[in-house]
């Protein structure tokens, strides 16, 4: 029983500085421990150890001895070569050792016992002339070829394997891949490595495809899924993309589409940065030339892409896209788009998936165009393409890159609200290019059908190509649905006539009740000049007749005075008159 205040200590690991592996053994190989890698012929187990050895040597300071029962040293090395790894070098430097041990069937048979003395005393020389920390046994079938006794095959086994632990060497055998049941020939290493992984290469459908497992690791956790490995010119590389979660950074910037329409659909501002979008519709529709704006306008931000095409050659696109204005070829001399164009049959769902991920870690491009990944299908199973497509969003998310997913739907459906590869409720923004037939046209249309996050138009705009690019007009709404094409430019031209009669007849009416309103100014103008001069008149009247009669009051006055007397002068009160 562990003691409860005890720390437990990690199982110590010897890095194989192979991209991905380390990550899903969780640090390398076991180091001072026995590893199995086995196989069928050209999955690559070969070149594993070898590239194993020579990482070891290069980046951890780490000698290797690299012994062979299949190929001689010259064959080894120029294989080897193939990976951009030179080995004579490190030989020279003596930071690698390379044996080769010729083992006969016949040889074995005739001394009827079977020890391991001699190969151990040959390794043992190996290791000691190198200080070697790494040791390689490439295949341990041949070394046992021909041995039928079983009691001895289990029992050399086994001692090699703890011969090796005591040398305190992390060694990498290799073997074959076994019949149904086991995982090697004699079914016996698996049991004694204390790692094992098993490499695949499998054809289906005429593809090819290889993958790797980790199935057994004593004293550590590992992943173990079946993973997708490549053996290119830069050596052995696998990707863990399996283990992508739901734990990827989101952003809060927005990012223009390239076509200012759509950007107005989309509150003017465009898709959110890192996220996925679909662009679906049938042959013709315009998807392809859609994605050509996005990354015209990715590459004028000064943003590198990536343009993965499976349908049409880079120079194709660049030709068709110069018709609608846009000229991709300076984005592409300038190294700020880099096509990568293949037919989905060269490799694999799996294959494609890592081909793809690769060149966007060596690239590490801000956005992603993959024109169509309905491609993908071809004779696979949906759910395959579906699980793959959801691994490349979940991956391409993960390193913060906005895709961009083009889908062919199928002409004549009488719905396209939906994807074969069923991935559009992975997507974050779905936009739909449908064509319209109608008065023996087709017309193109836009629609929007979601958008998480955002705010969107839920109108449909009719999708012009033009010589300045593409061009988003708002369908005229008619009785039989959105009119596009001729019919919406008829309906407008009966539109502008309808409005033009109508400026006119309100234009008249205008006039006319201007002039009335002259007429009417001008009555009531001389209305109130009549009322005036009536007005001064009766002033005049009312002034002479108020006039007469002060006159004739006076006269009055004076008459009275004269009867009275009173025509003498009037004296005043100081004696005065």
């Amino acid at each position: 029983m562990t003691d409860p205040g005890s720390t437990l200590v990690p199982l110590p690991k010897s890095p194989t500085g192979i991209s991905g592996l380390d990550e899903i053994t969780g640090g390398g190989l076991p180091r001072g421990r026995p590893t199995l890698v086995c196989g069928g012929p050209g999955c690559g187990k070969t070149l594993l150890a070898a590239e194993f050895l020579v990482h070891g040597a290069t980046e951890f300071d780490e000698p290797g001895v690299f012994m062979s029962f299949e190929e001689p040293v010259a064959d080894l090395v120029a294989n080897v070569a193939a990976l951009g790894f030179d080995v004579d070098r490190l030989v020279a430097e003596g930071r690698i050792y390379i044996d080769h041990v010729r083992v006969e069937r016949n040889e074995i048979e005739e001394a009827g016992e079977y020890d391991l003395e001699g190969l151990f005393v040959r390794l043992s020389h190996a290791i000691g002339k190198v200080g070697a920390r790494r040791v390689v046994l490439d295949t341990i079938e041949t070394l046992f070829a021909g041995l039928s006794d079983t009691g001895i095959l289990r029992s050399e086994l086994k001692r090699l394997f703890h011969w090796l632990k005591d040398q305190g060497v992390t060694a990498v055998v290799t073997g074959e891949r076994g019949d149904v049941g086991t995982l090697t020939r004699h079914g016996l290493e698996e049991y004694v490595s204390d790692c094992v992984i098993v490499l695949d290469h499998r054809v289906d459908t005429q593809v090819s495809t290889r993958r790797l497992r980790v199935v057994k690791y004593r004293g550590s956790s590992h992943g173990t899924n079946e993973y997708p490995f490549l053996i290119d010119d830069r050596g052995f590389a696998v990707l863990p993309i399996t283990s992508v979660g739901l734990d990827h950074e989101v952003s809060e910037e927005r990012i223009s589409t390239g076509i200012p329409g759509l950007d107005a659909m989309m509150g003017e501002k465009g898709f959110y940065r890192a996220s996925s979008i679909l662009i679906s519709g049938t042959a013709g529709t315009g998807k392809t030339t859609t994605c050509a704006h996005f990354v015209d306008a990715a590459c004028r931000r000064g943003e590198r892409t990536l343009f993965f095409a499976f349908e049409e050659a880079p120079s194709q696109i660049i030709r068709n896209i110069r018709s609608v204005g846009l000229d991709l070829a300076p984005h592409v001399d300038s190294g700020l788009l880099g096509f990568h164009a293949a037919r989905p049959t060269l490799h694999g769902l799996e294959m494609h998936l890592a081909t793809i991920l690769r060149a966007v870690d060596d690239a590490r491009p801000v956005a992603v165009v993959i024109d169509p990944i309905t491609a993908l299908l071809g004779d696979g199973v949906s759910d395959e393409v579906r699980a793959m497509v959801t691994r490349l969003i979940d991956g391409l998310k993960s390193r913060g890159v906005t895709t961009m997913f083009t889908t062919l739907g199928r002409m004549g459906s009488p719905s396209q609200e939906w994807t074969d590869v069923a991935i559009s409720s992975l997507i974050d923004t779905w936009i739909l290019l449908r064509d319209q037939e109608l008065n023996g046209e087709r017309n193109r249309l836009l629609y929007i059908l979601k958008s998480r996050g955002m705010s969107h138009s839920n109108q449909l705009r009719e999708f012009l190509l033009t010589d300045q690019g593409v061009e988003l007009v708002p369908a005229y709404p008619g009785p039989e649905g959105a009119l596009t094409g001729s019919s919406r430019i008829q309906q407008e031209a009966k539109s502008r006539q309808a409005e033009a009669e109508r400026e006119h007849r309100l234009e008249r009416l205008r006039c006319e009740v201007e002039g009335k309103r002259t007429v009417a100014e001008a009555r009531i103008q001389a209305l109130q000049a009549e009322i005036a001069a009536q007005e001064a008149e009766l002033a005049a009247v009312l002034e002479a007749d108020s006039a007469r009669q002060r006159i004739g009051l006076e006269a009055e006055q004076k008459v009275a005075r004269g009867l009275r007397g009173d025509d003498a002068p009037t004296t005043t009160p100081n004696g005065r008159r």
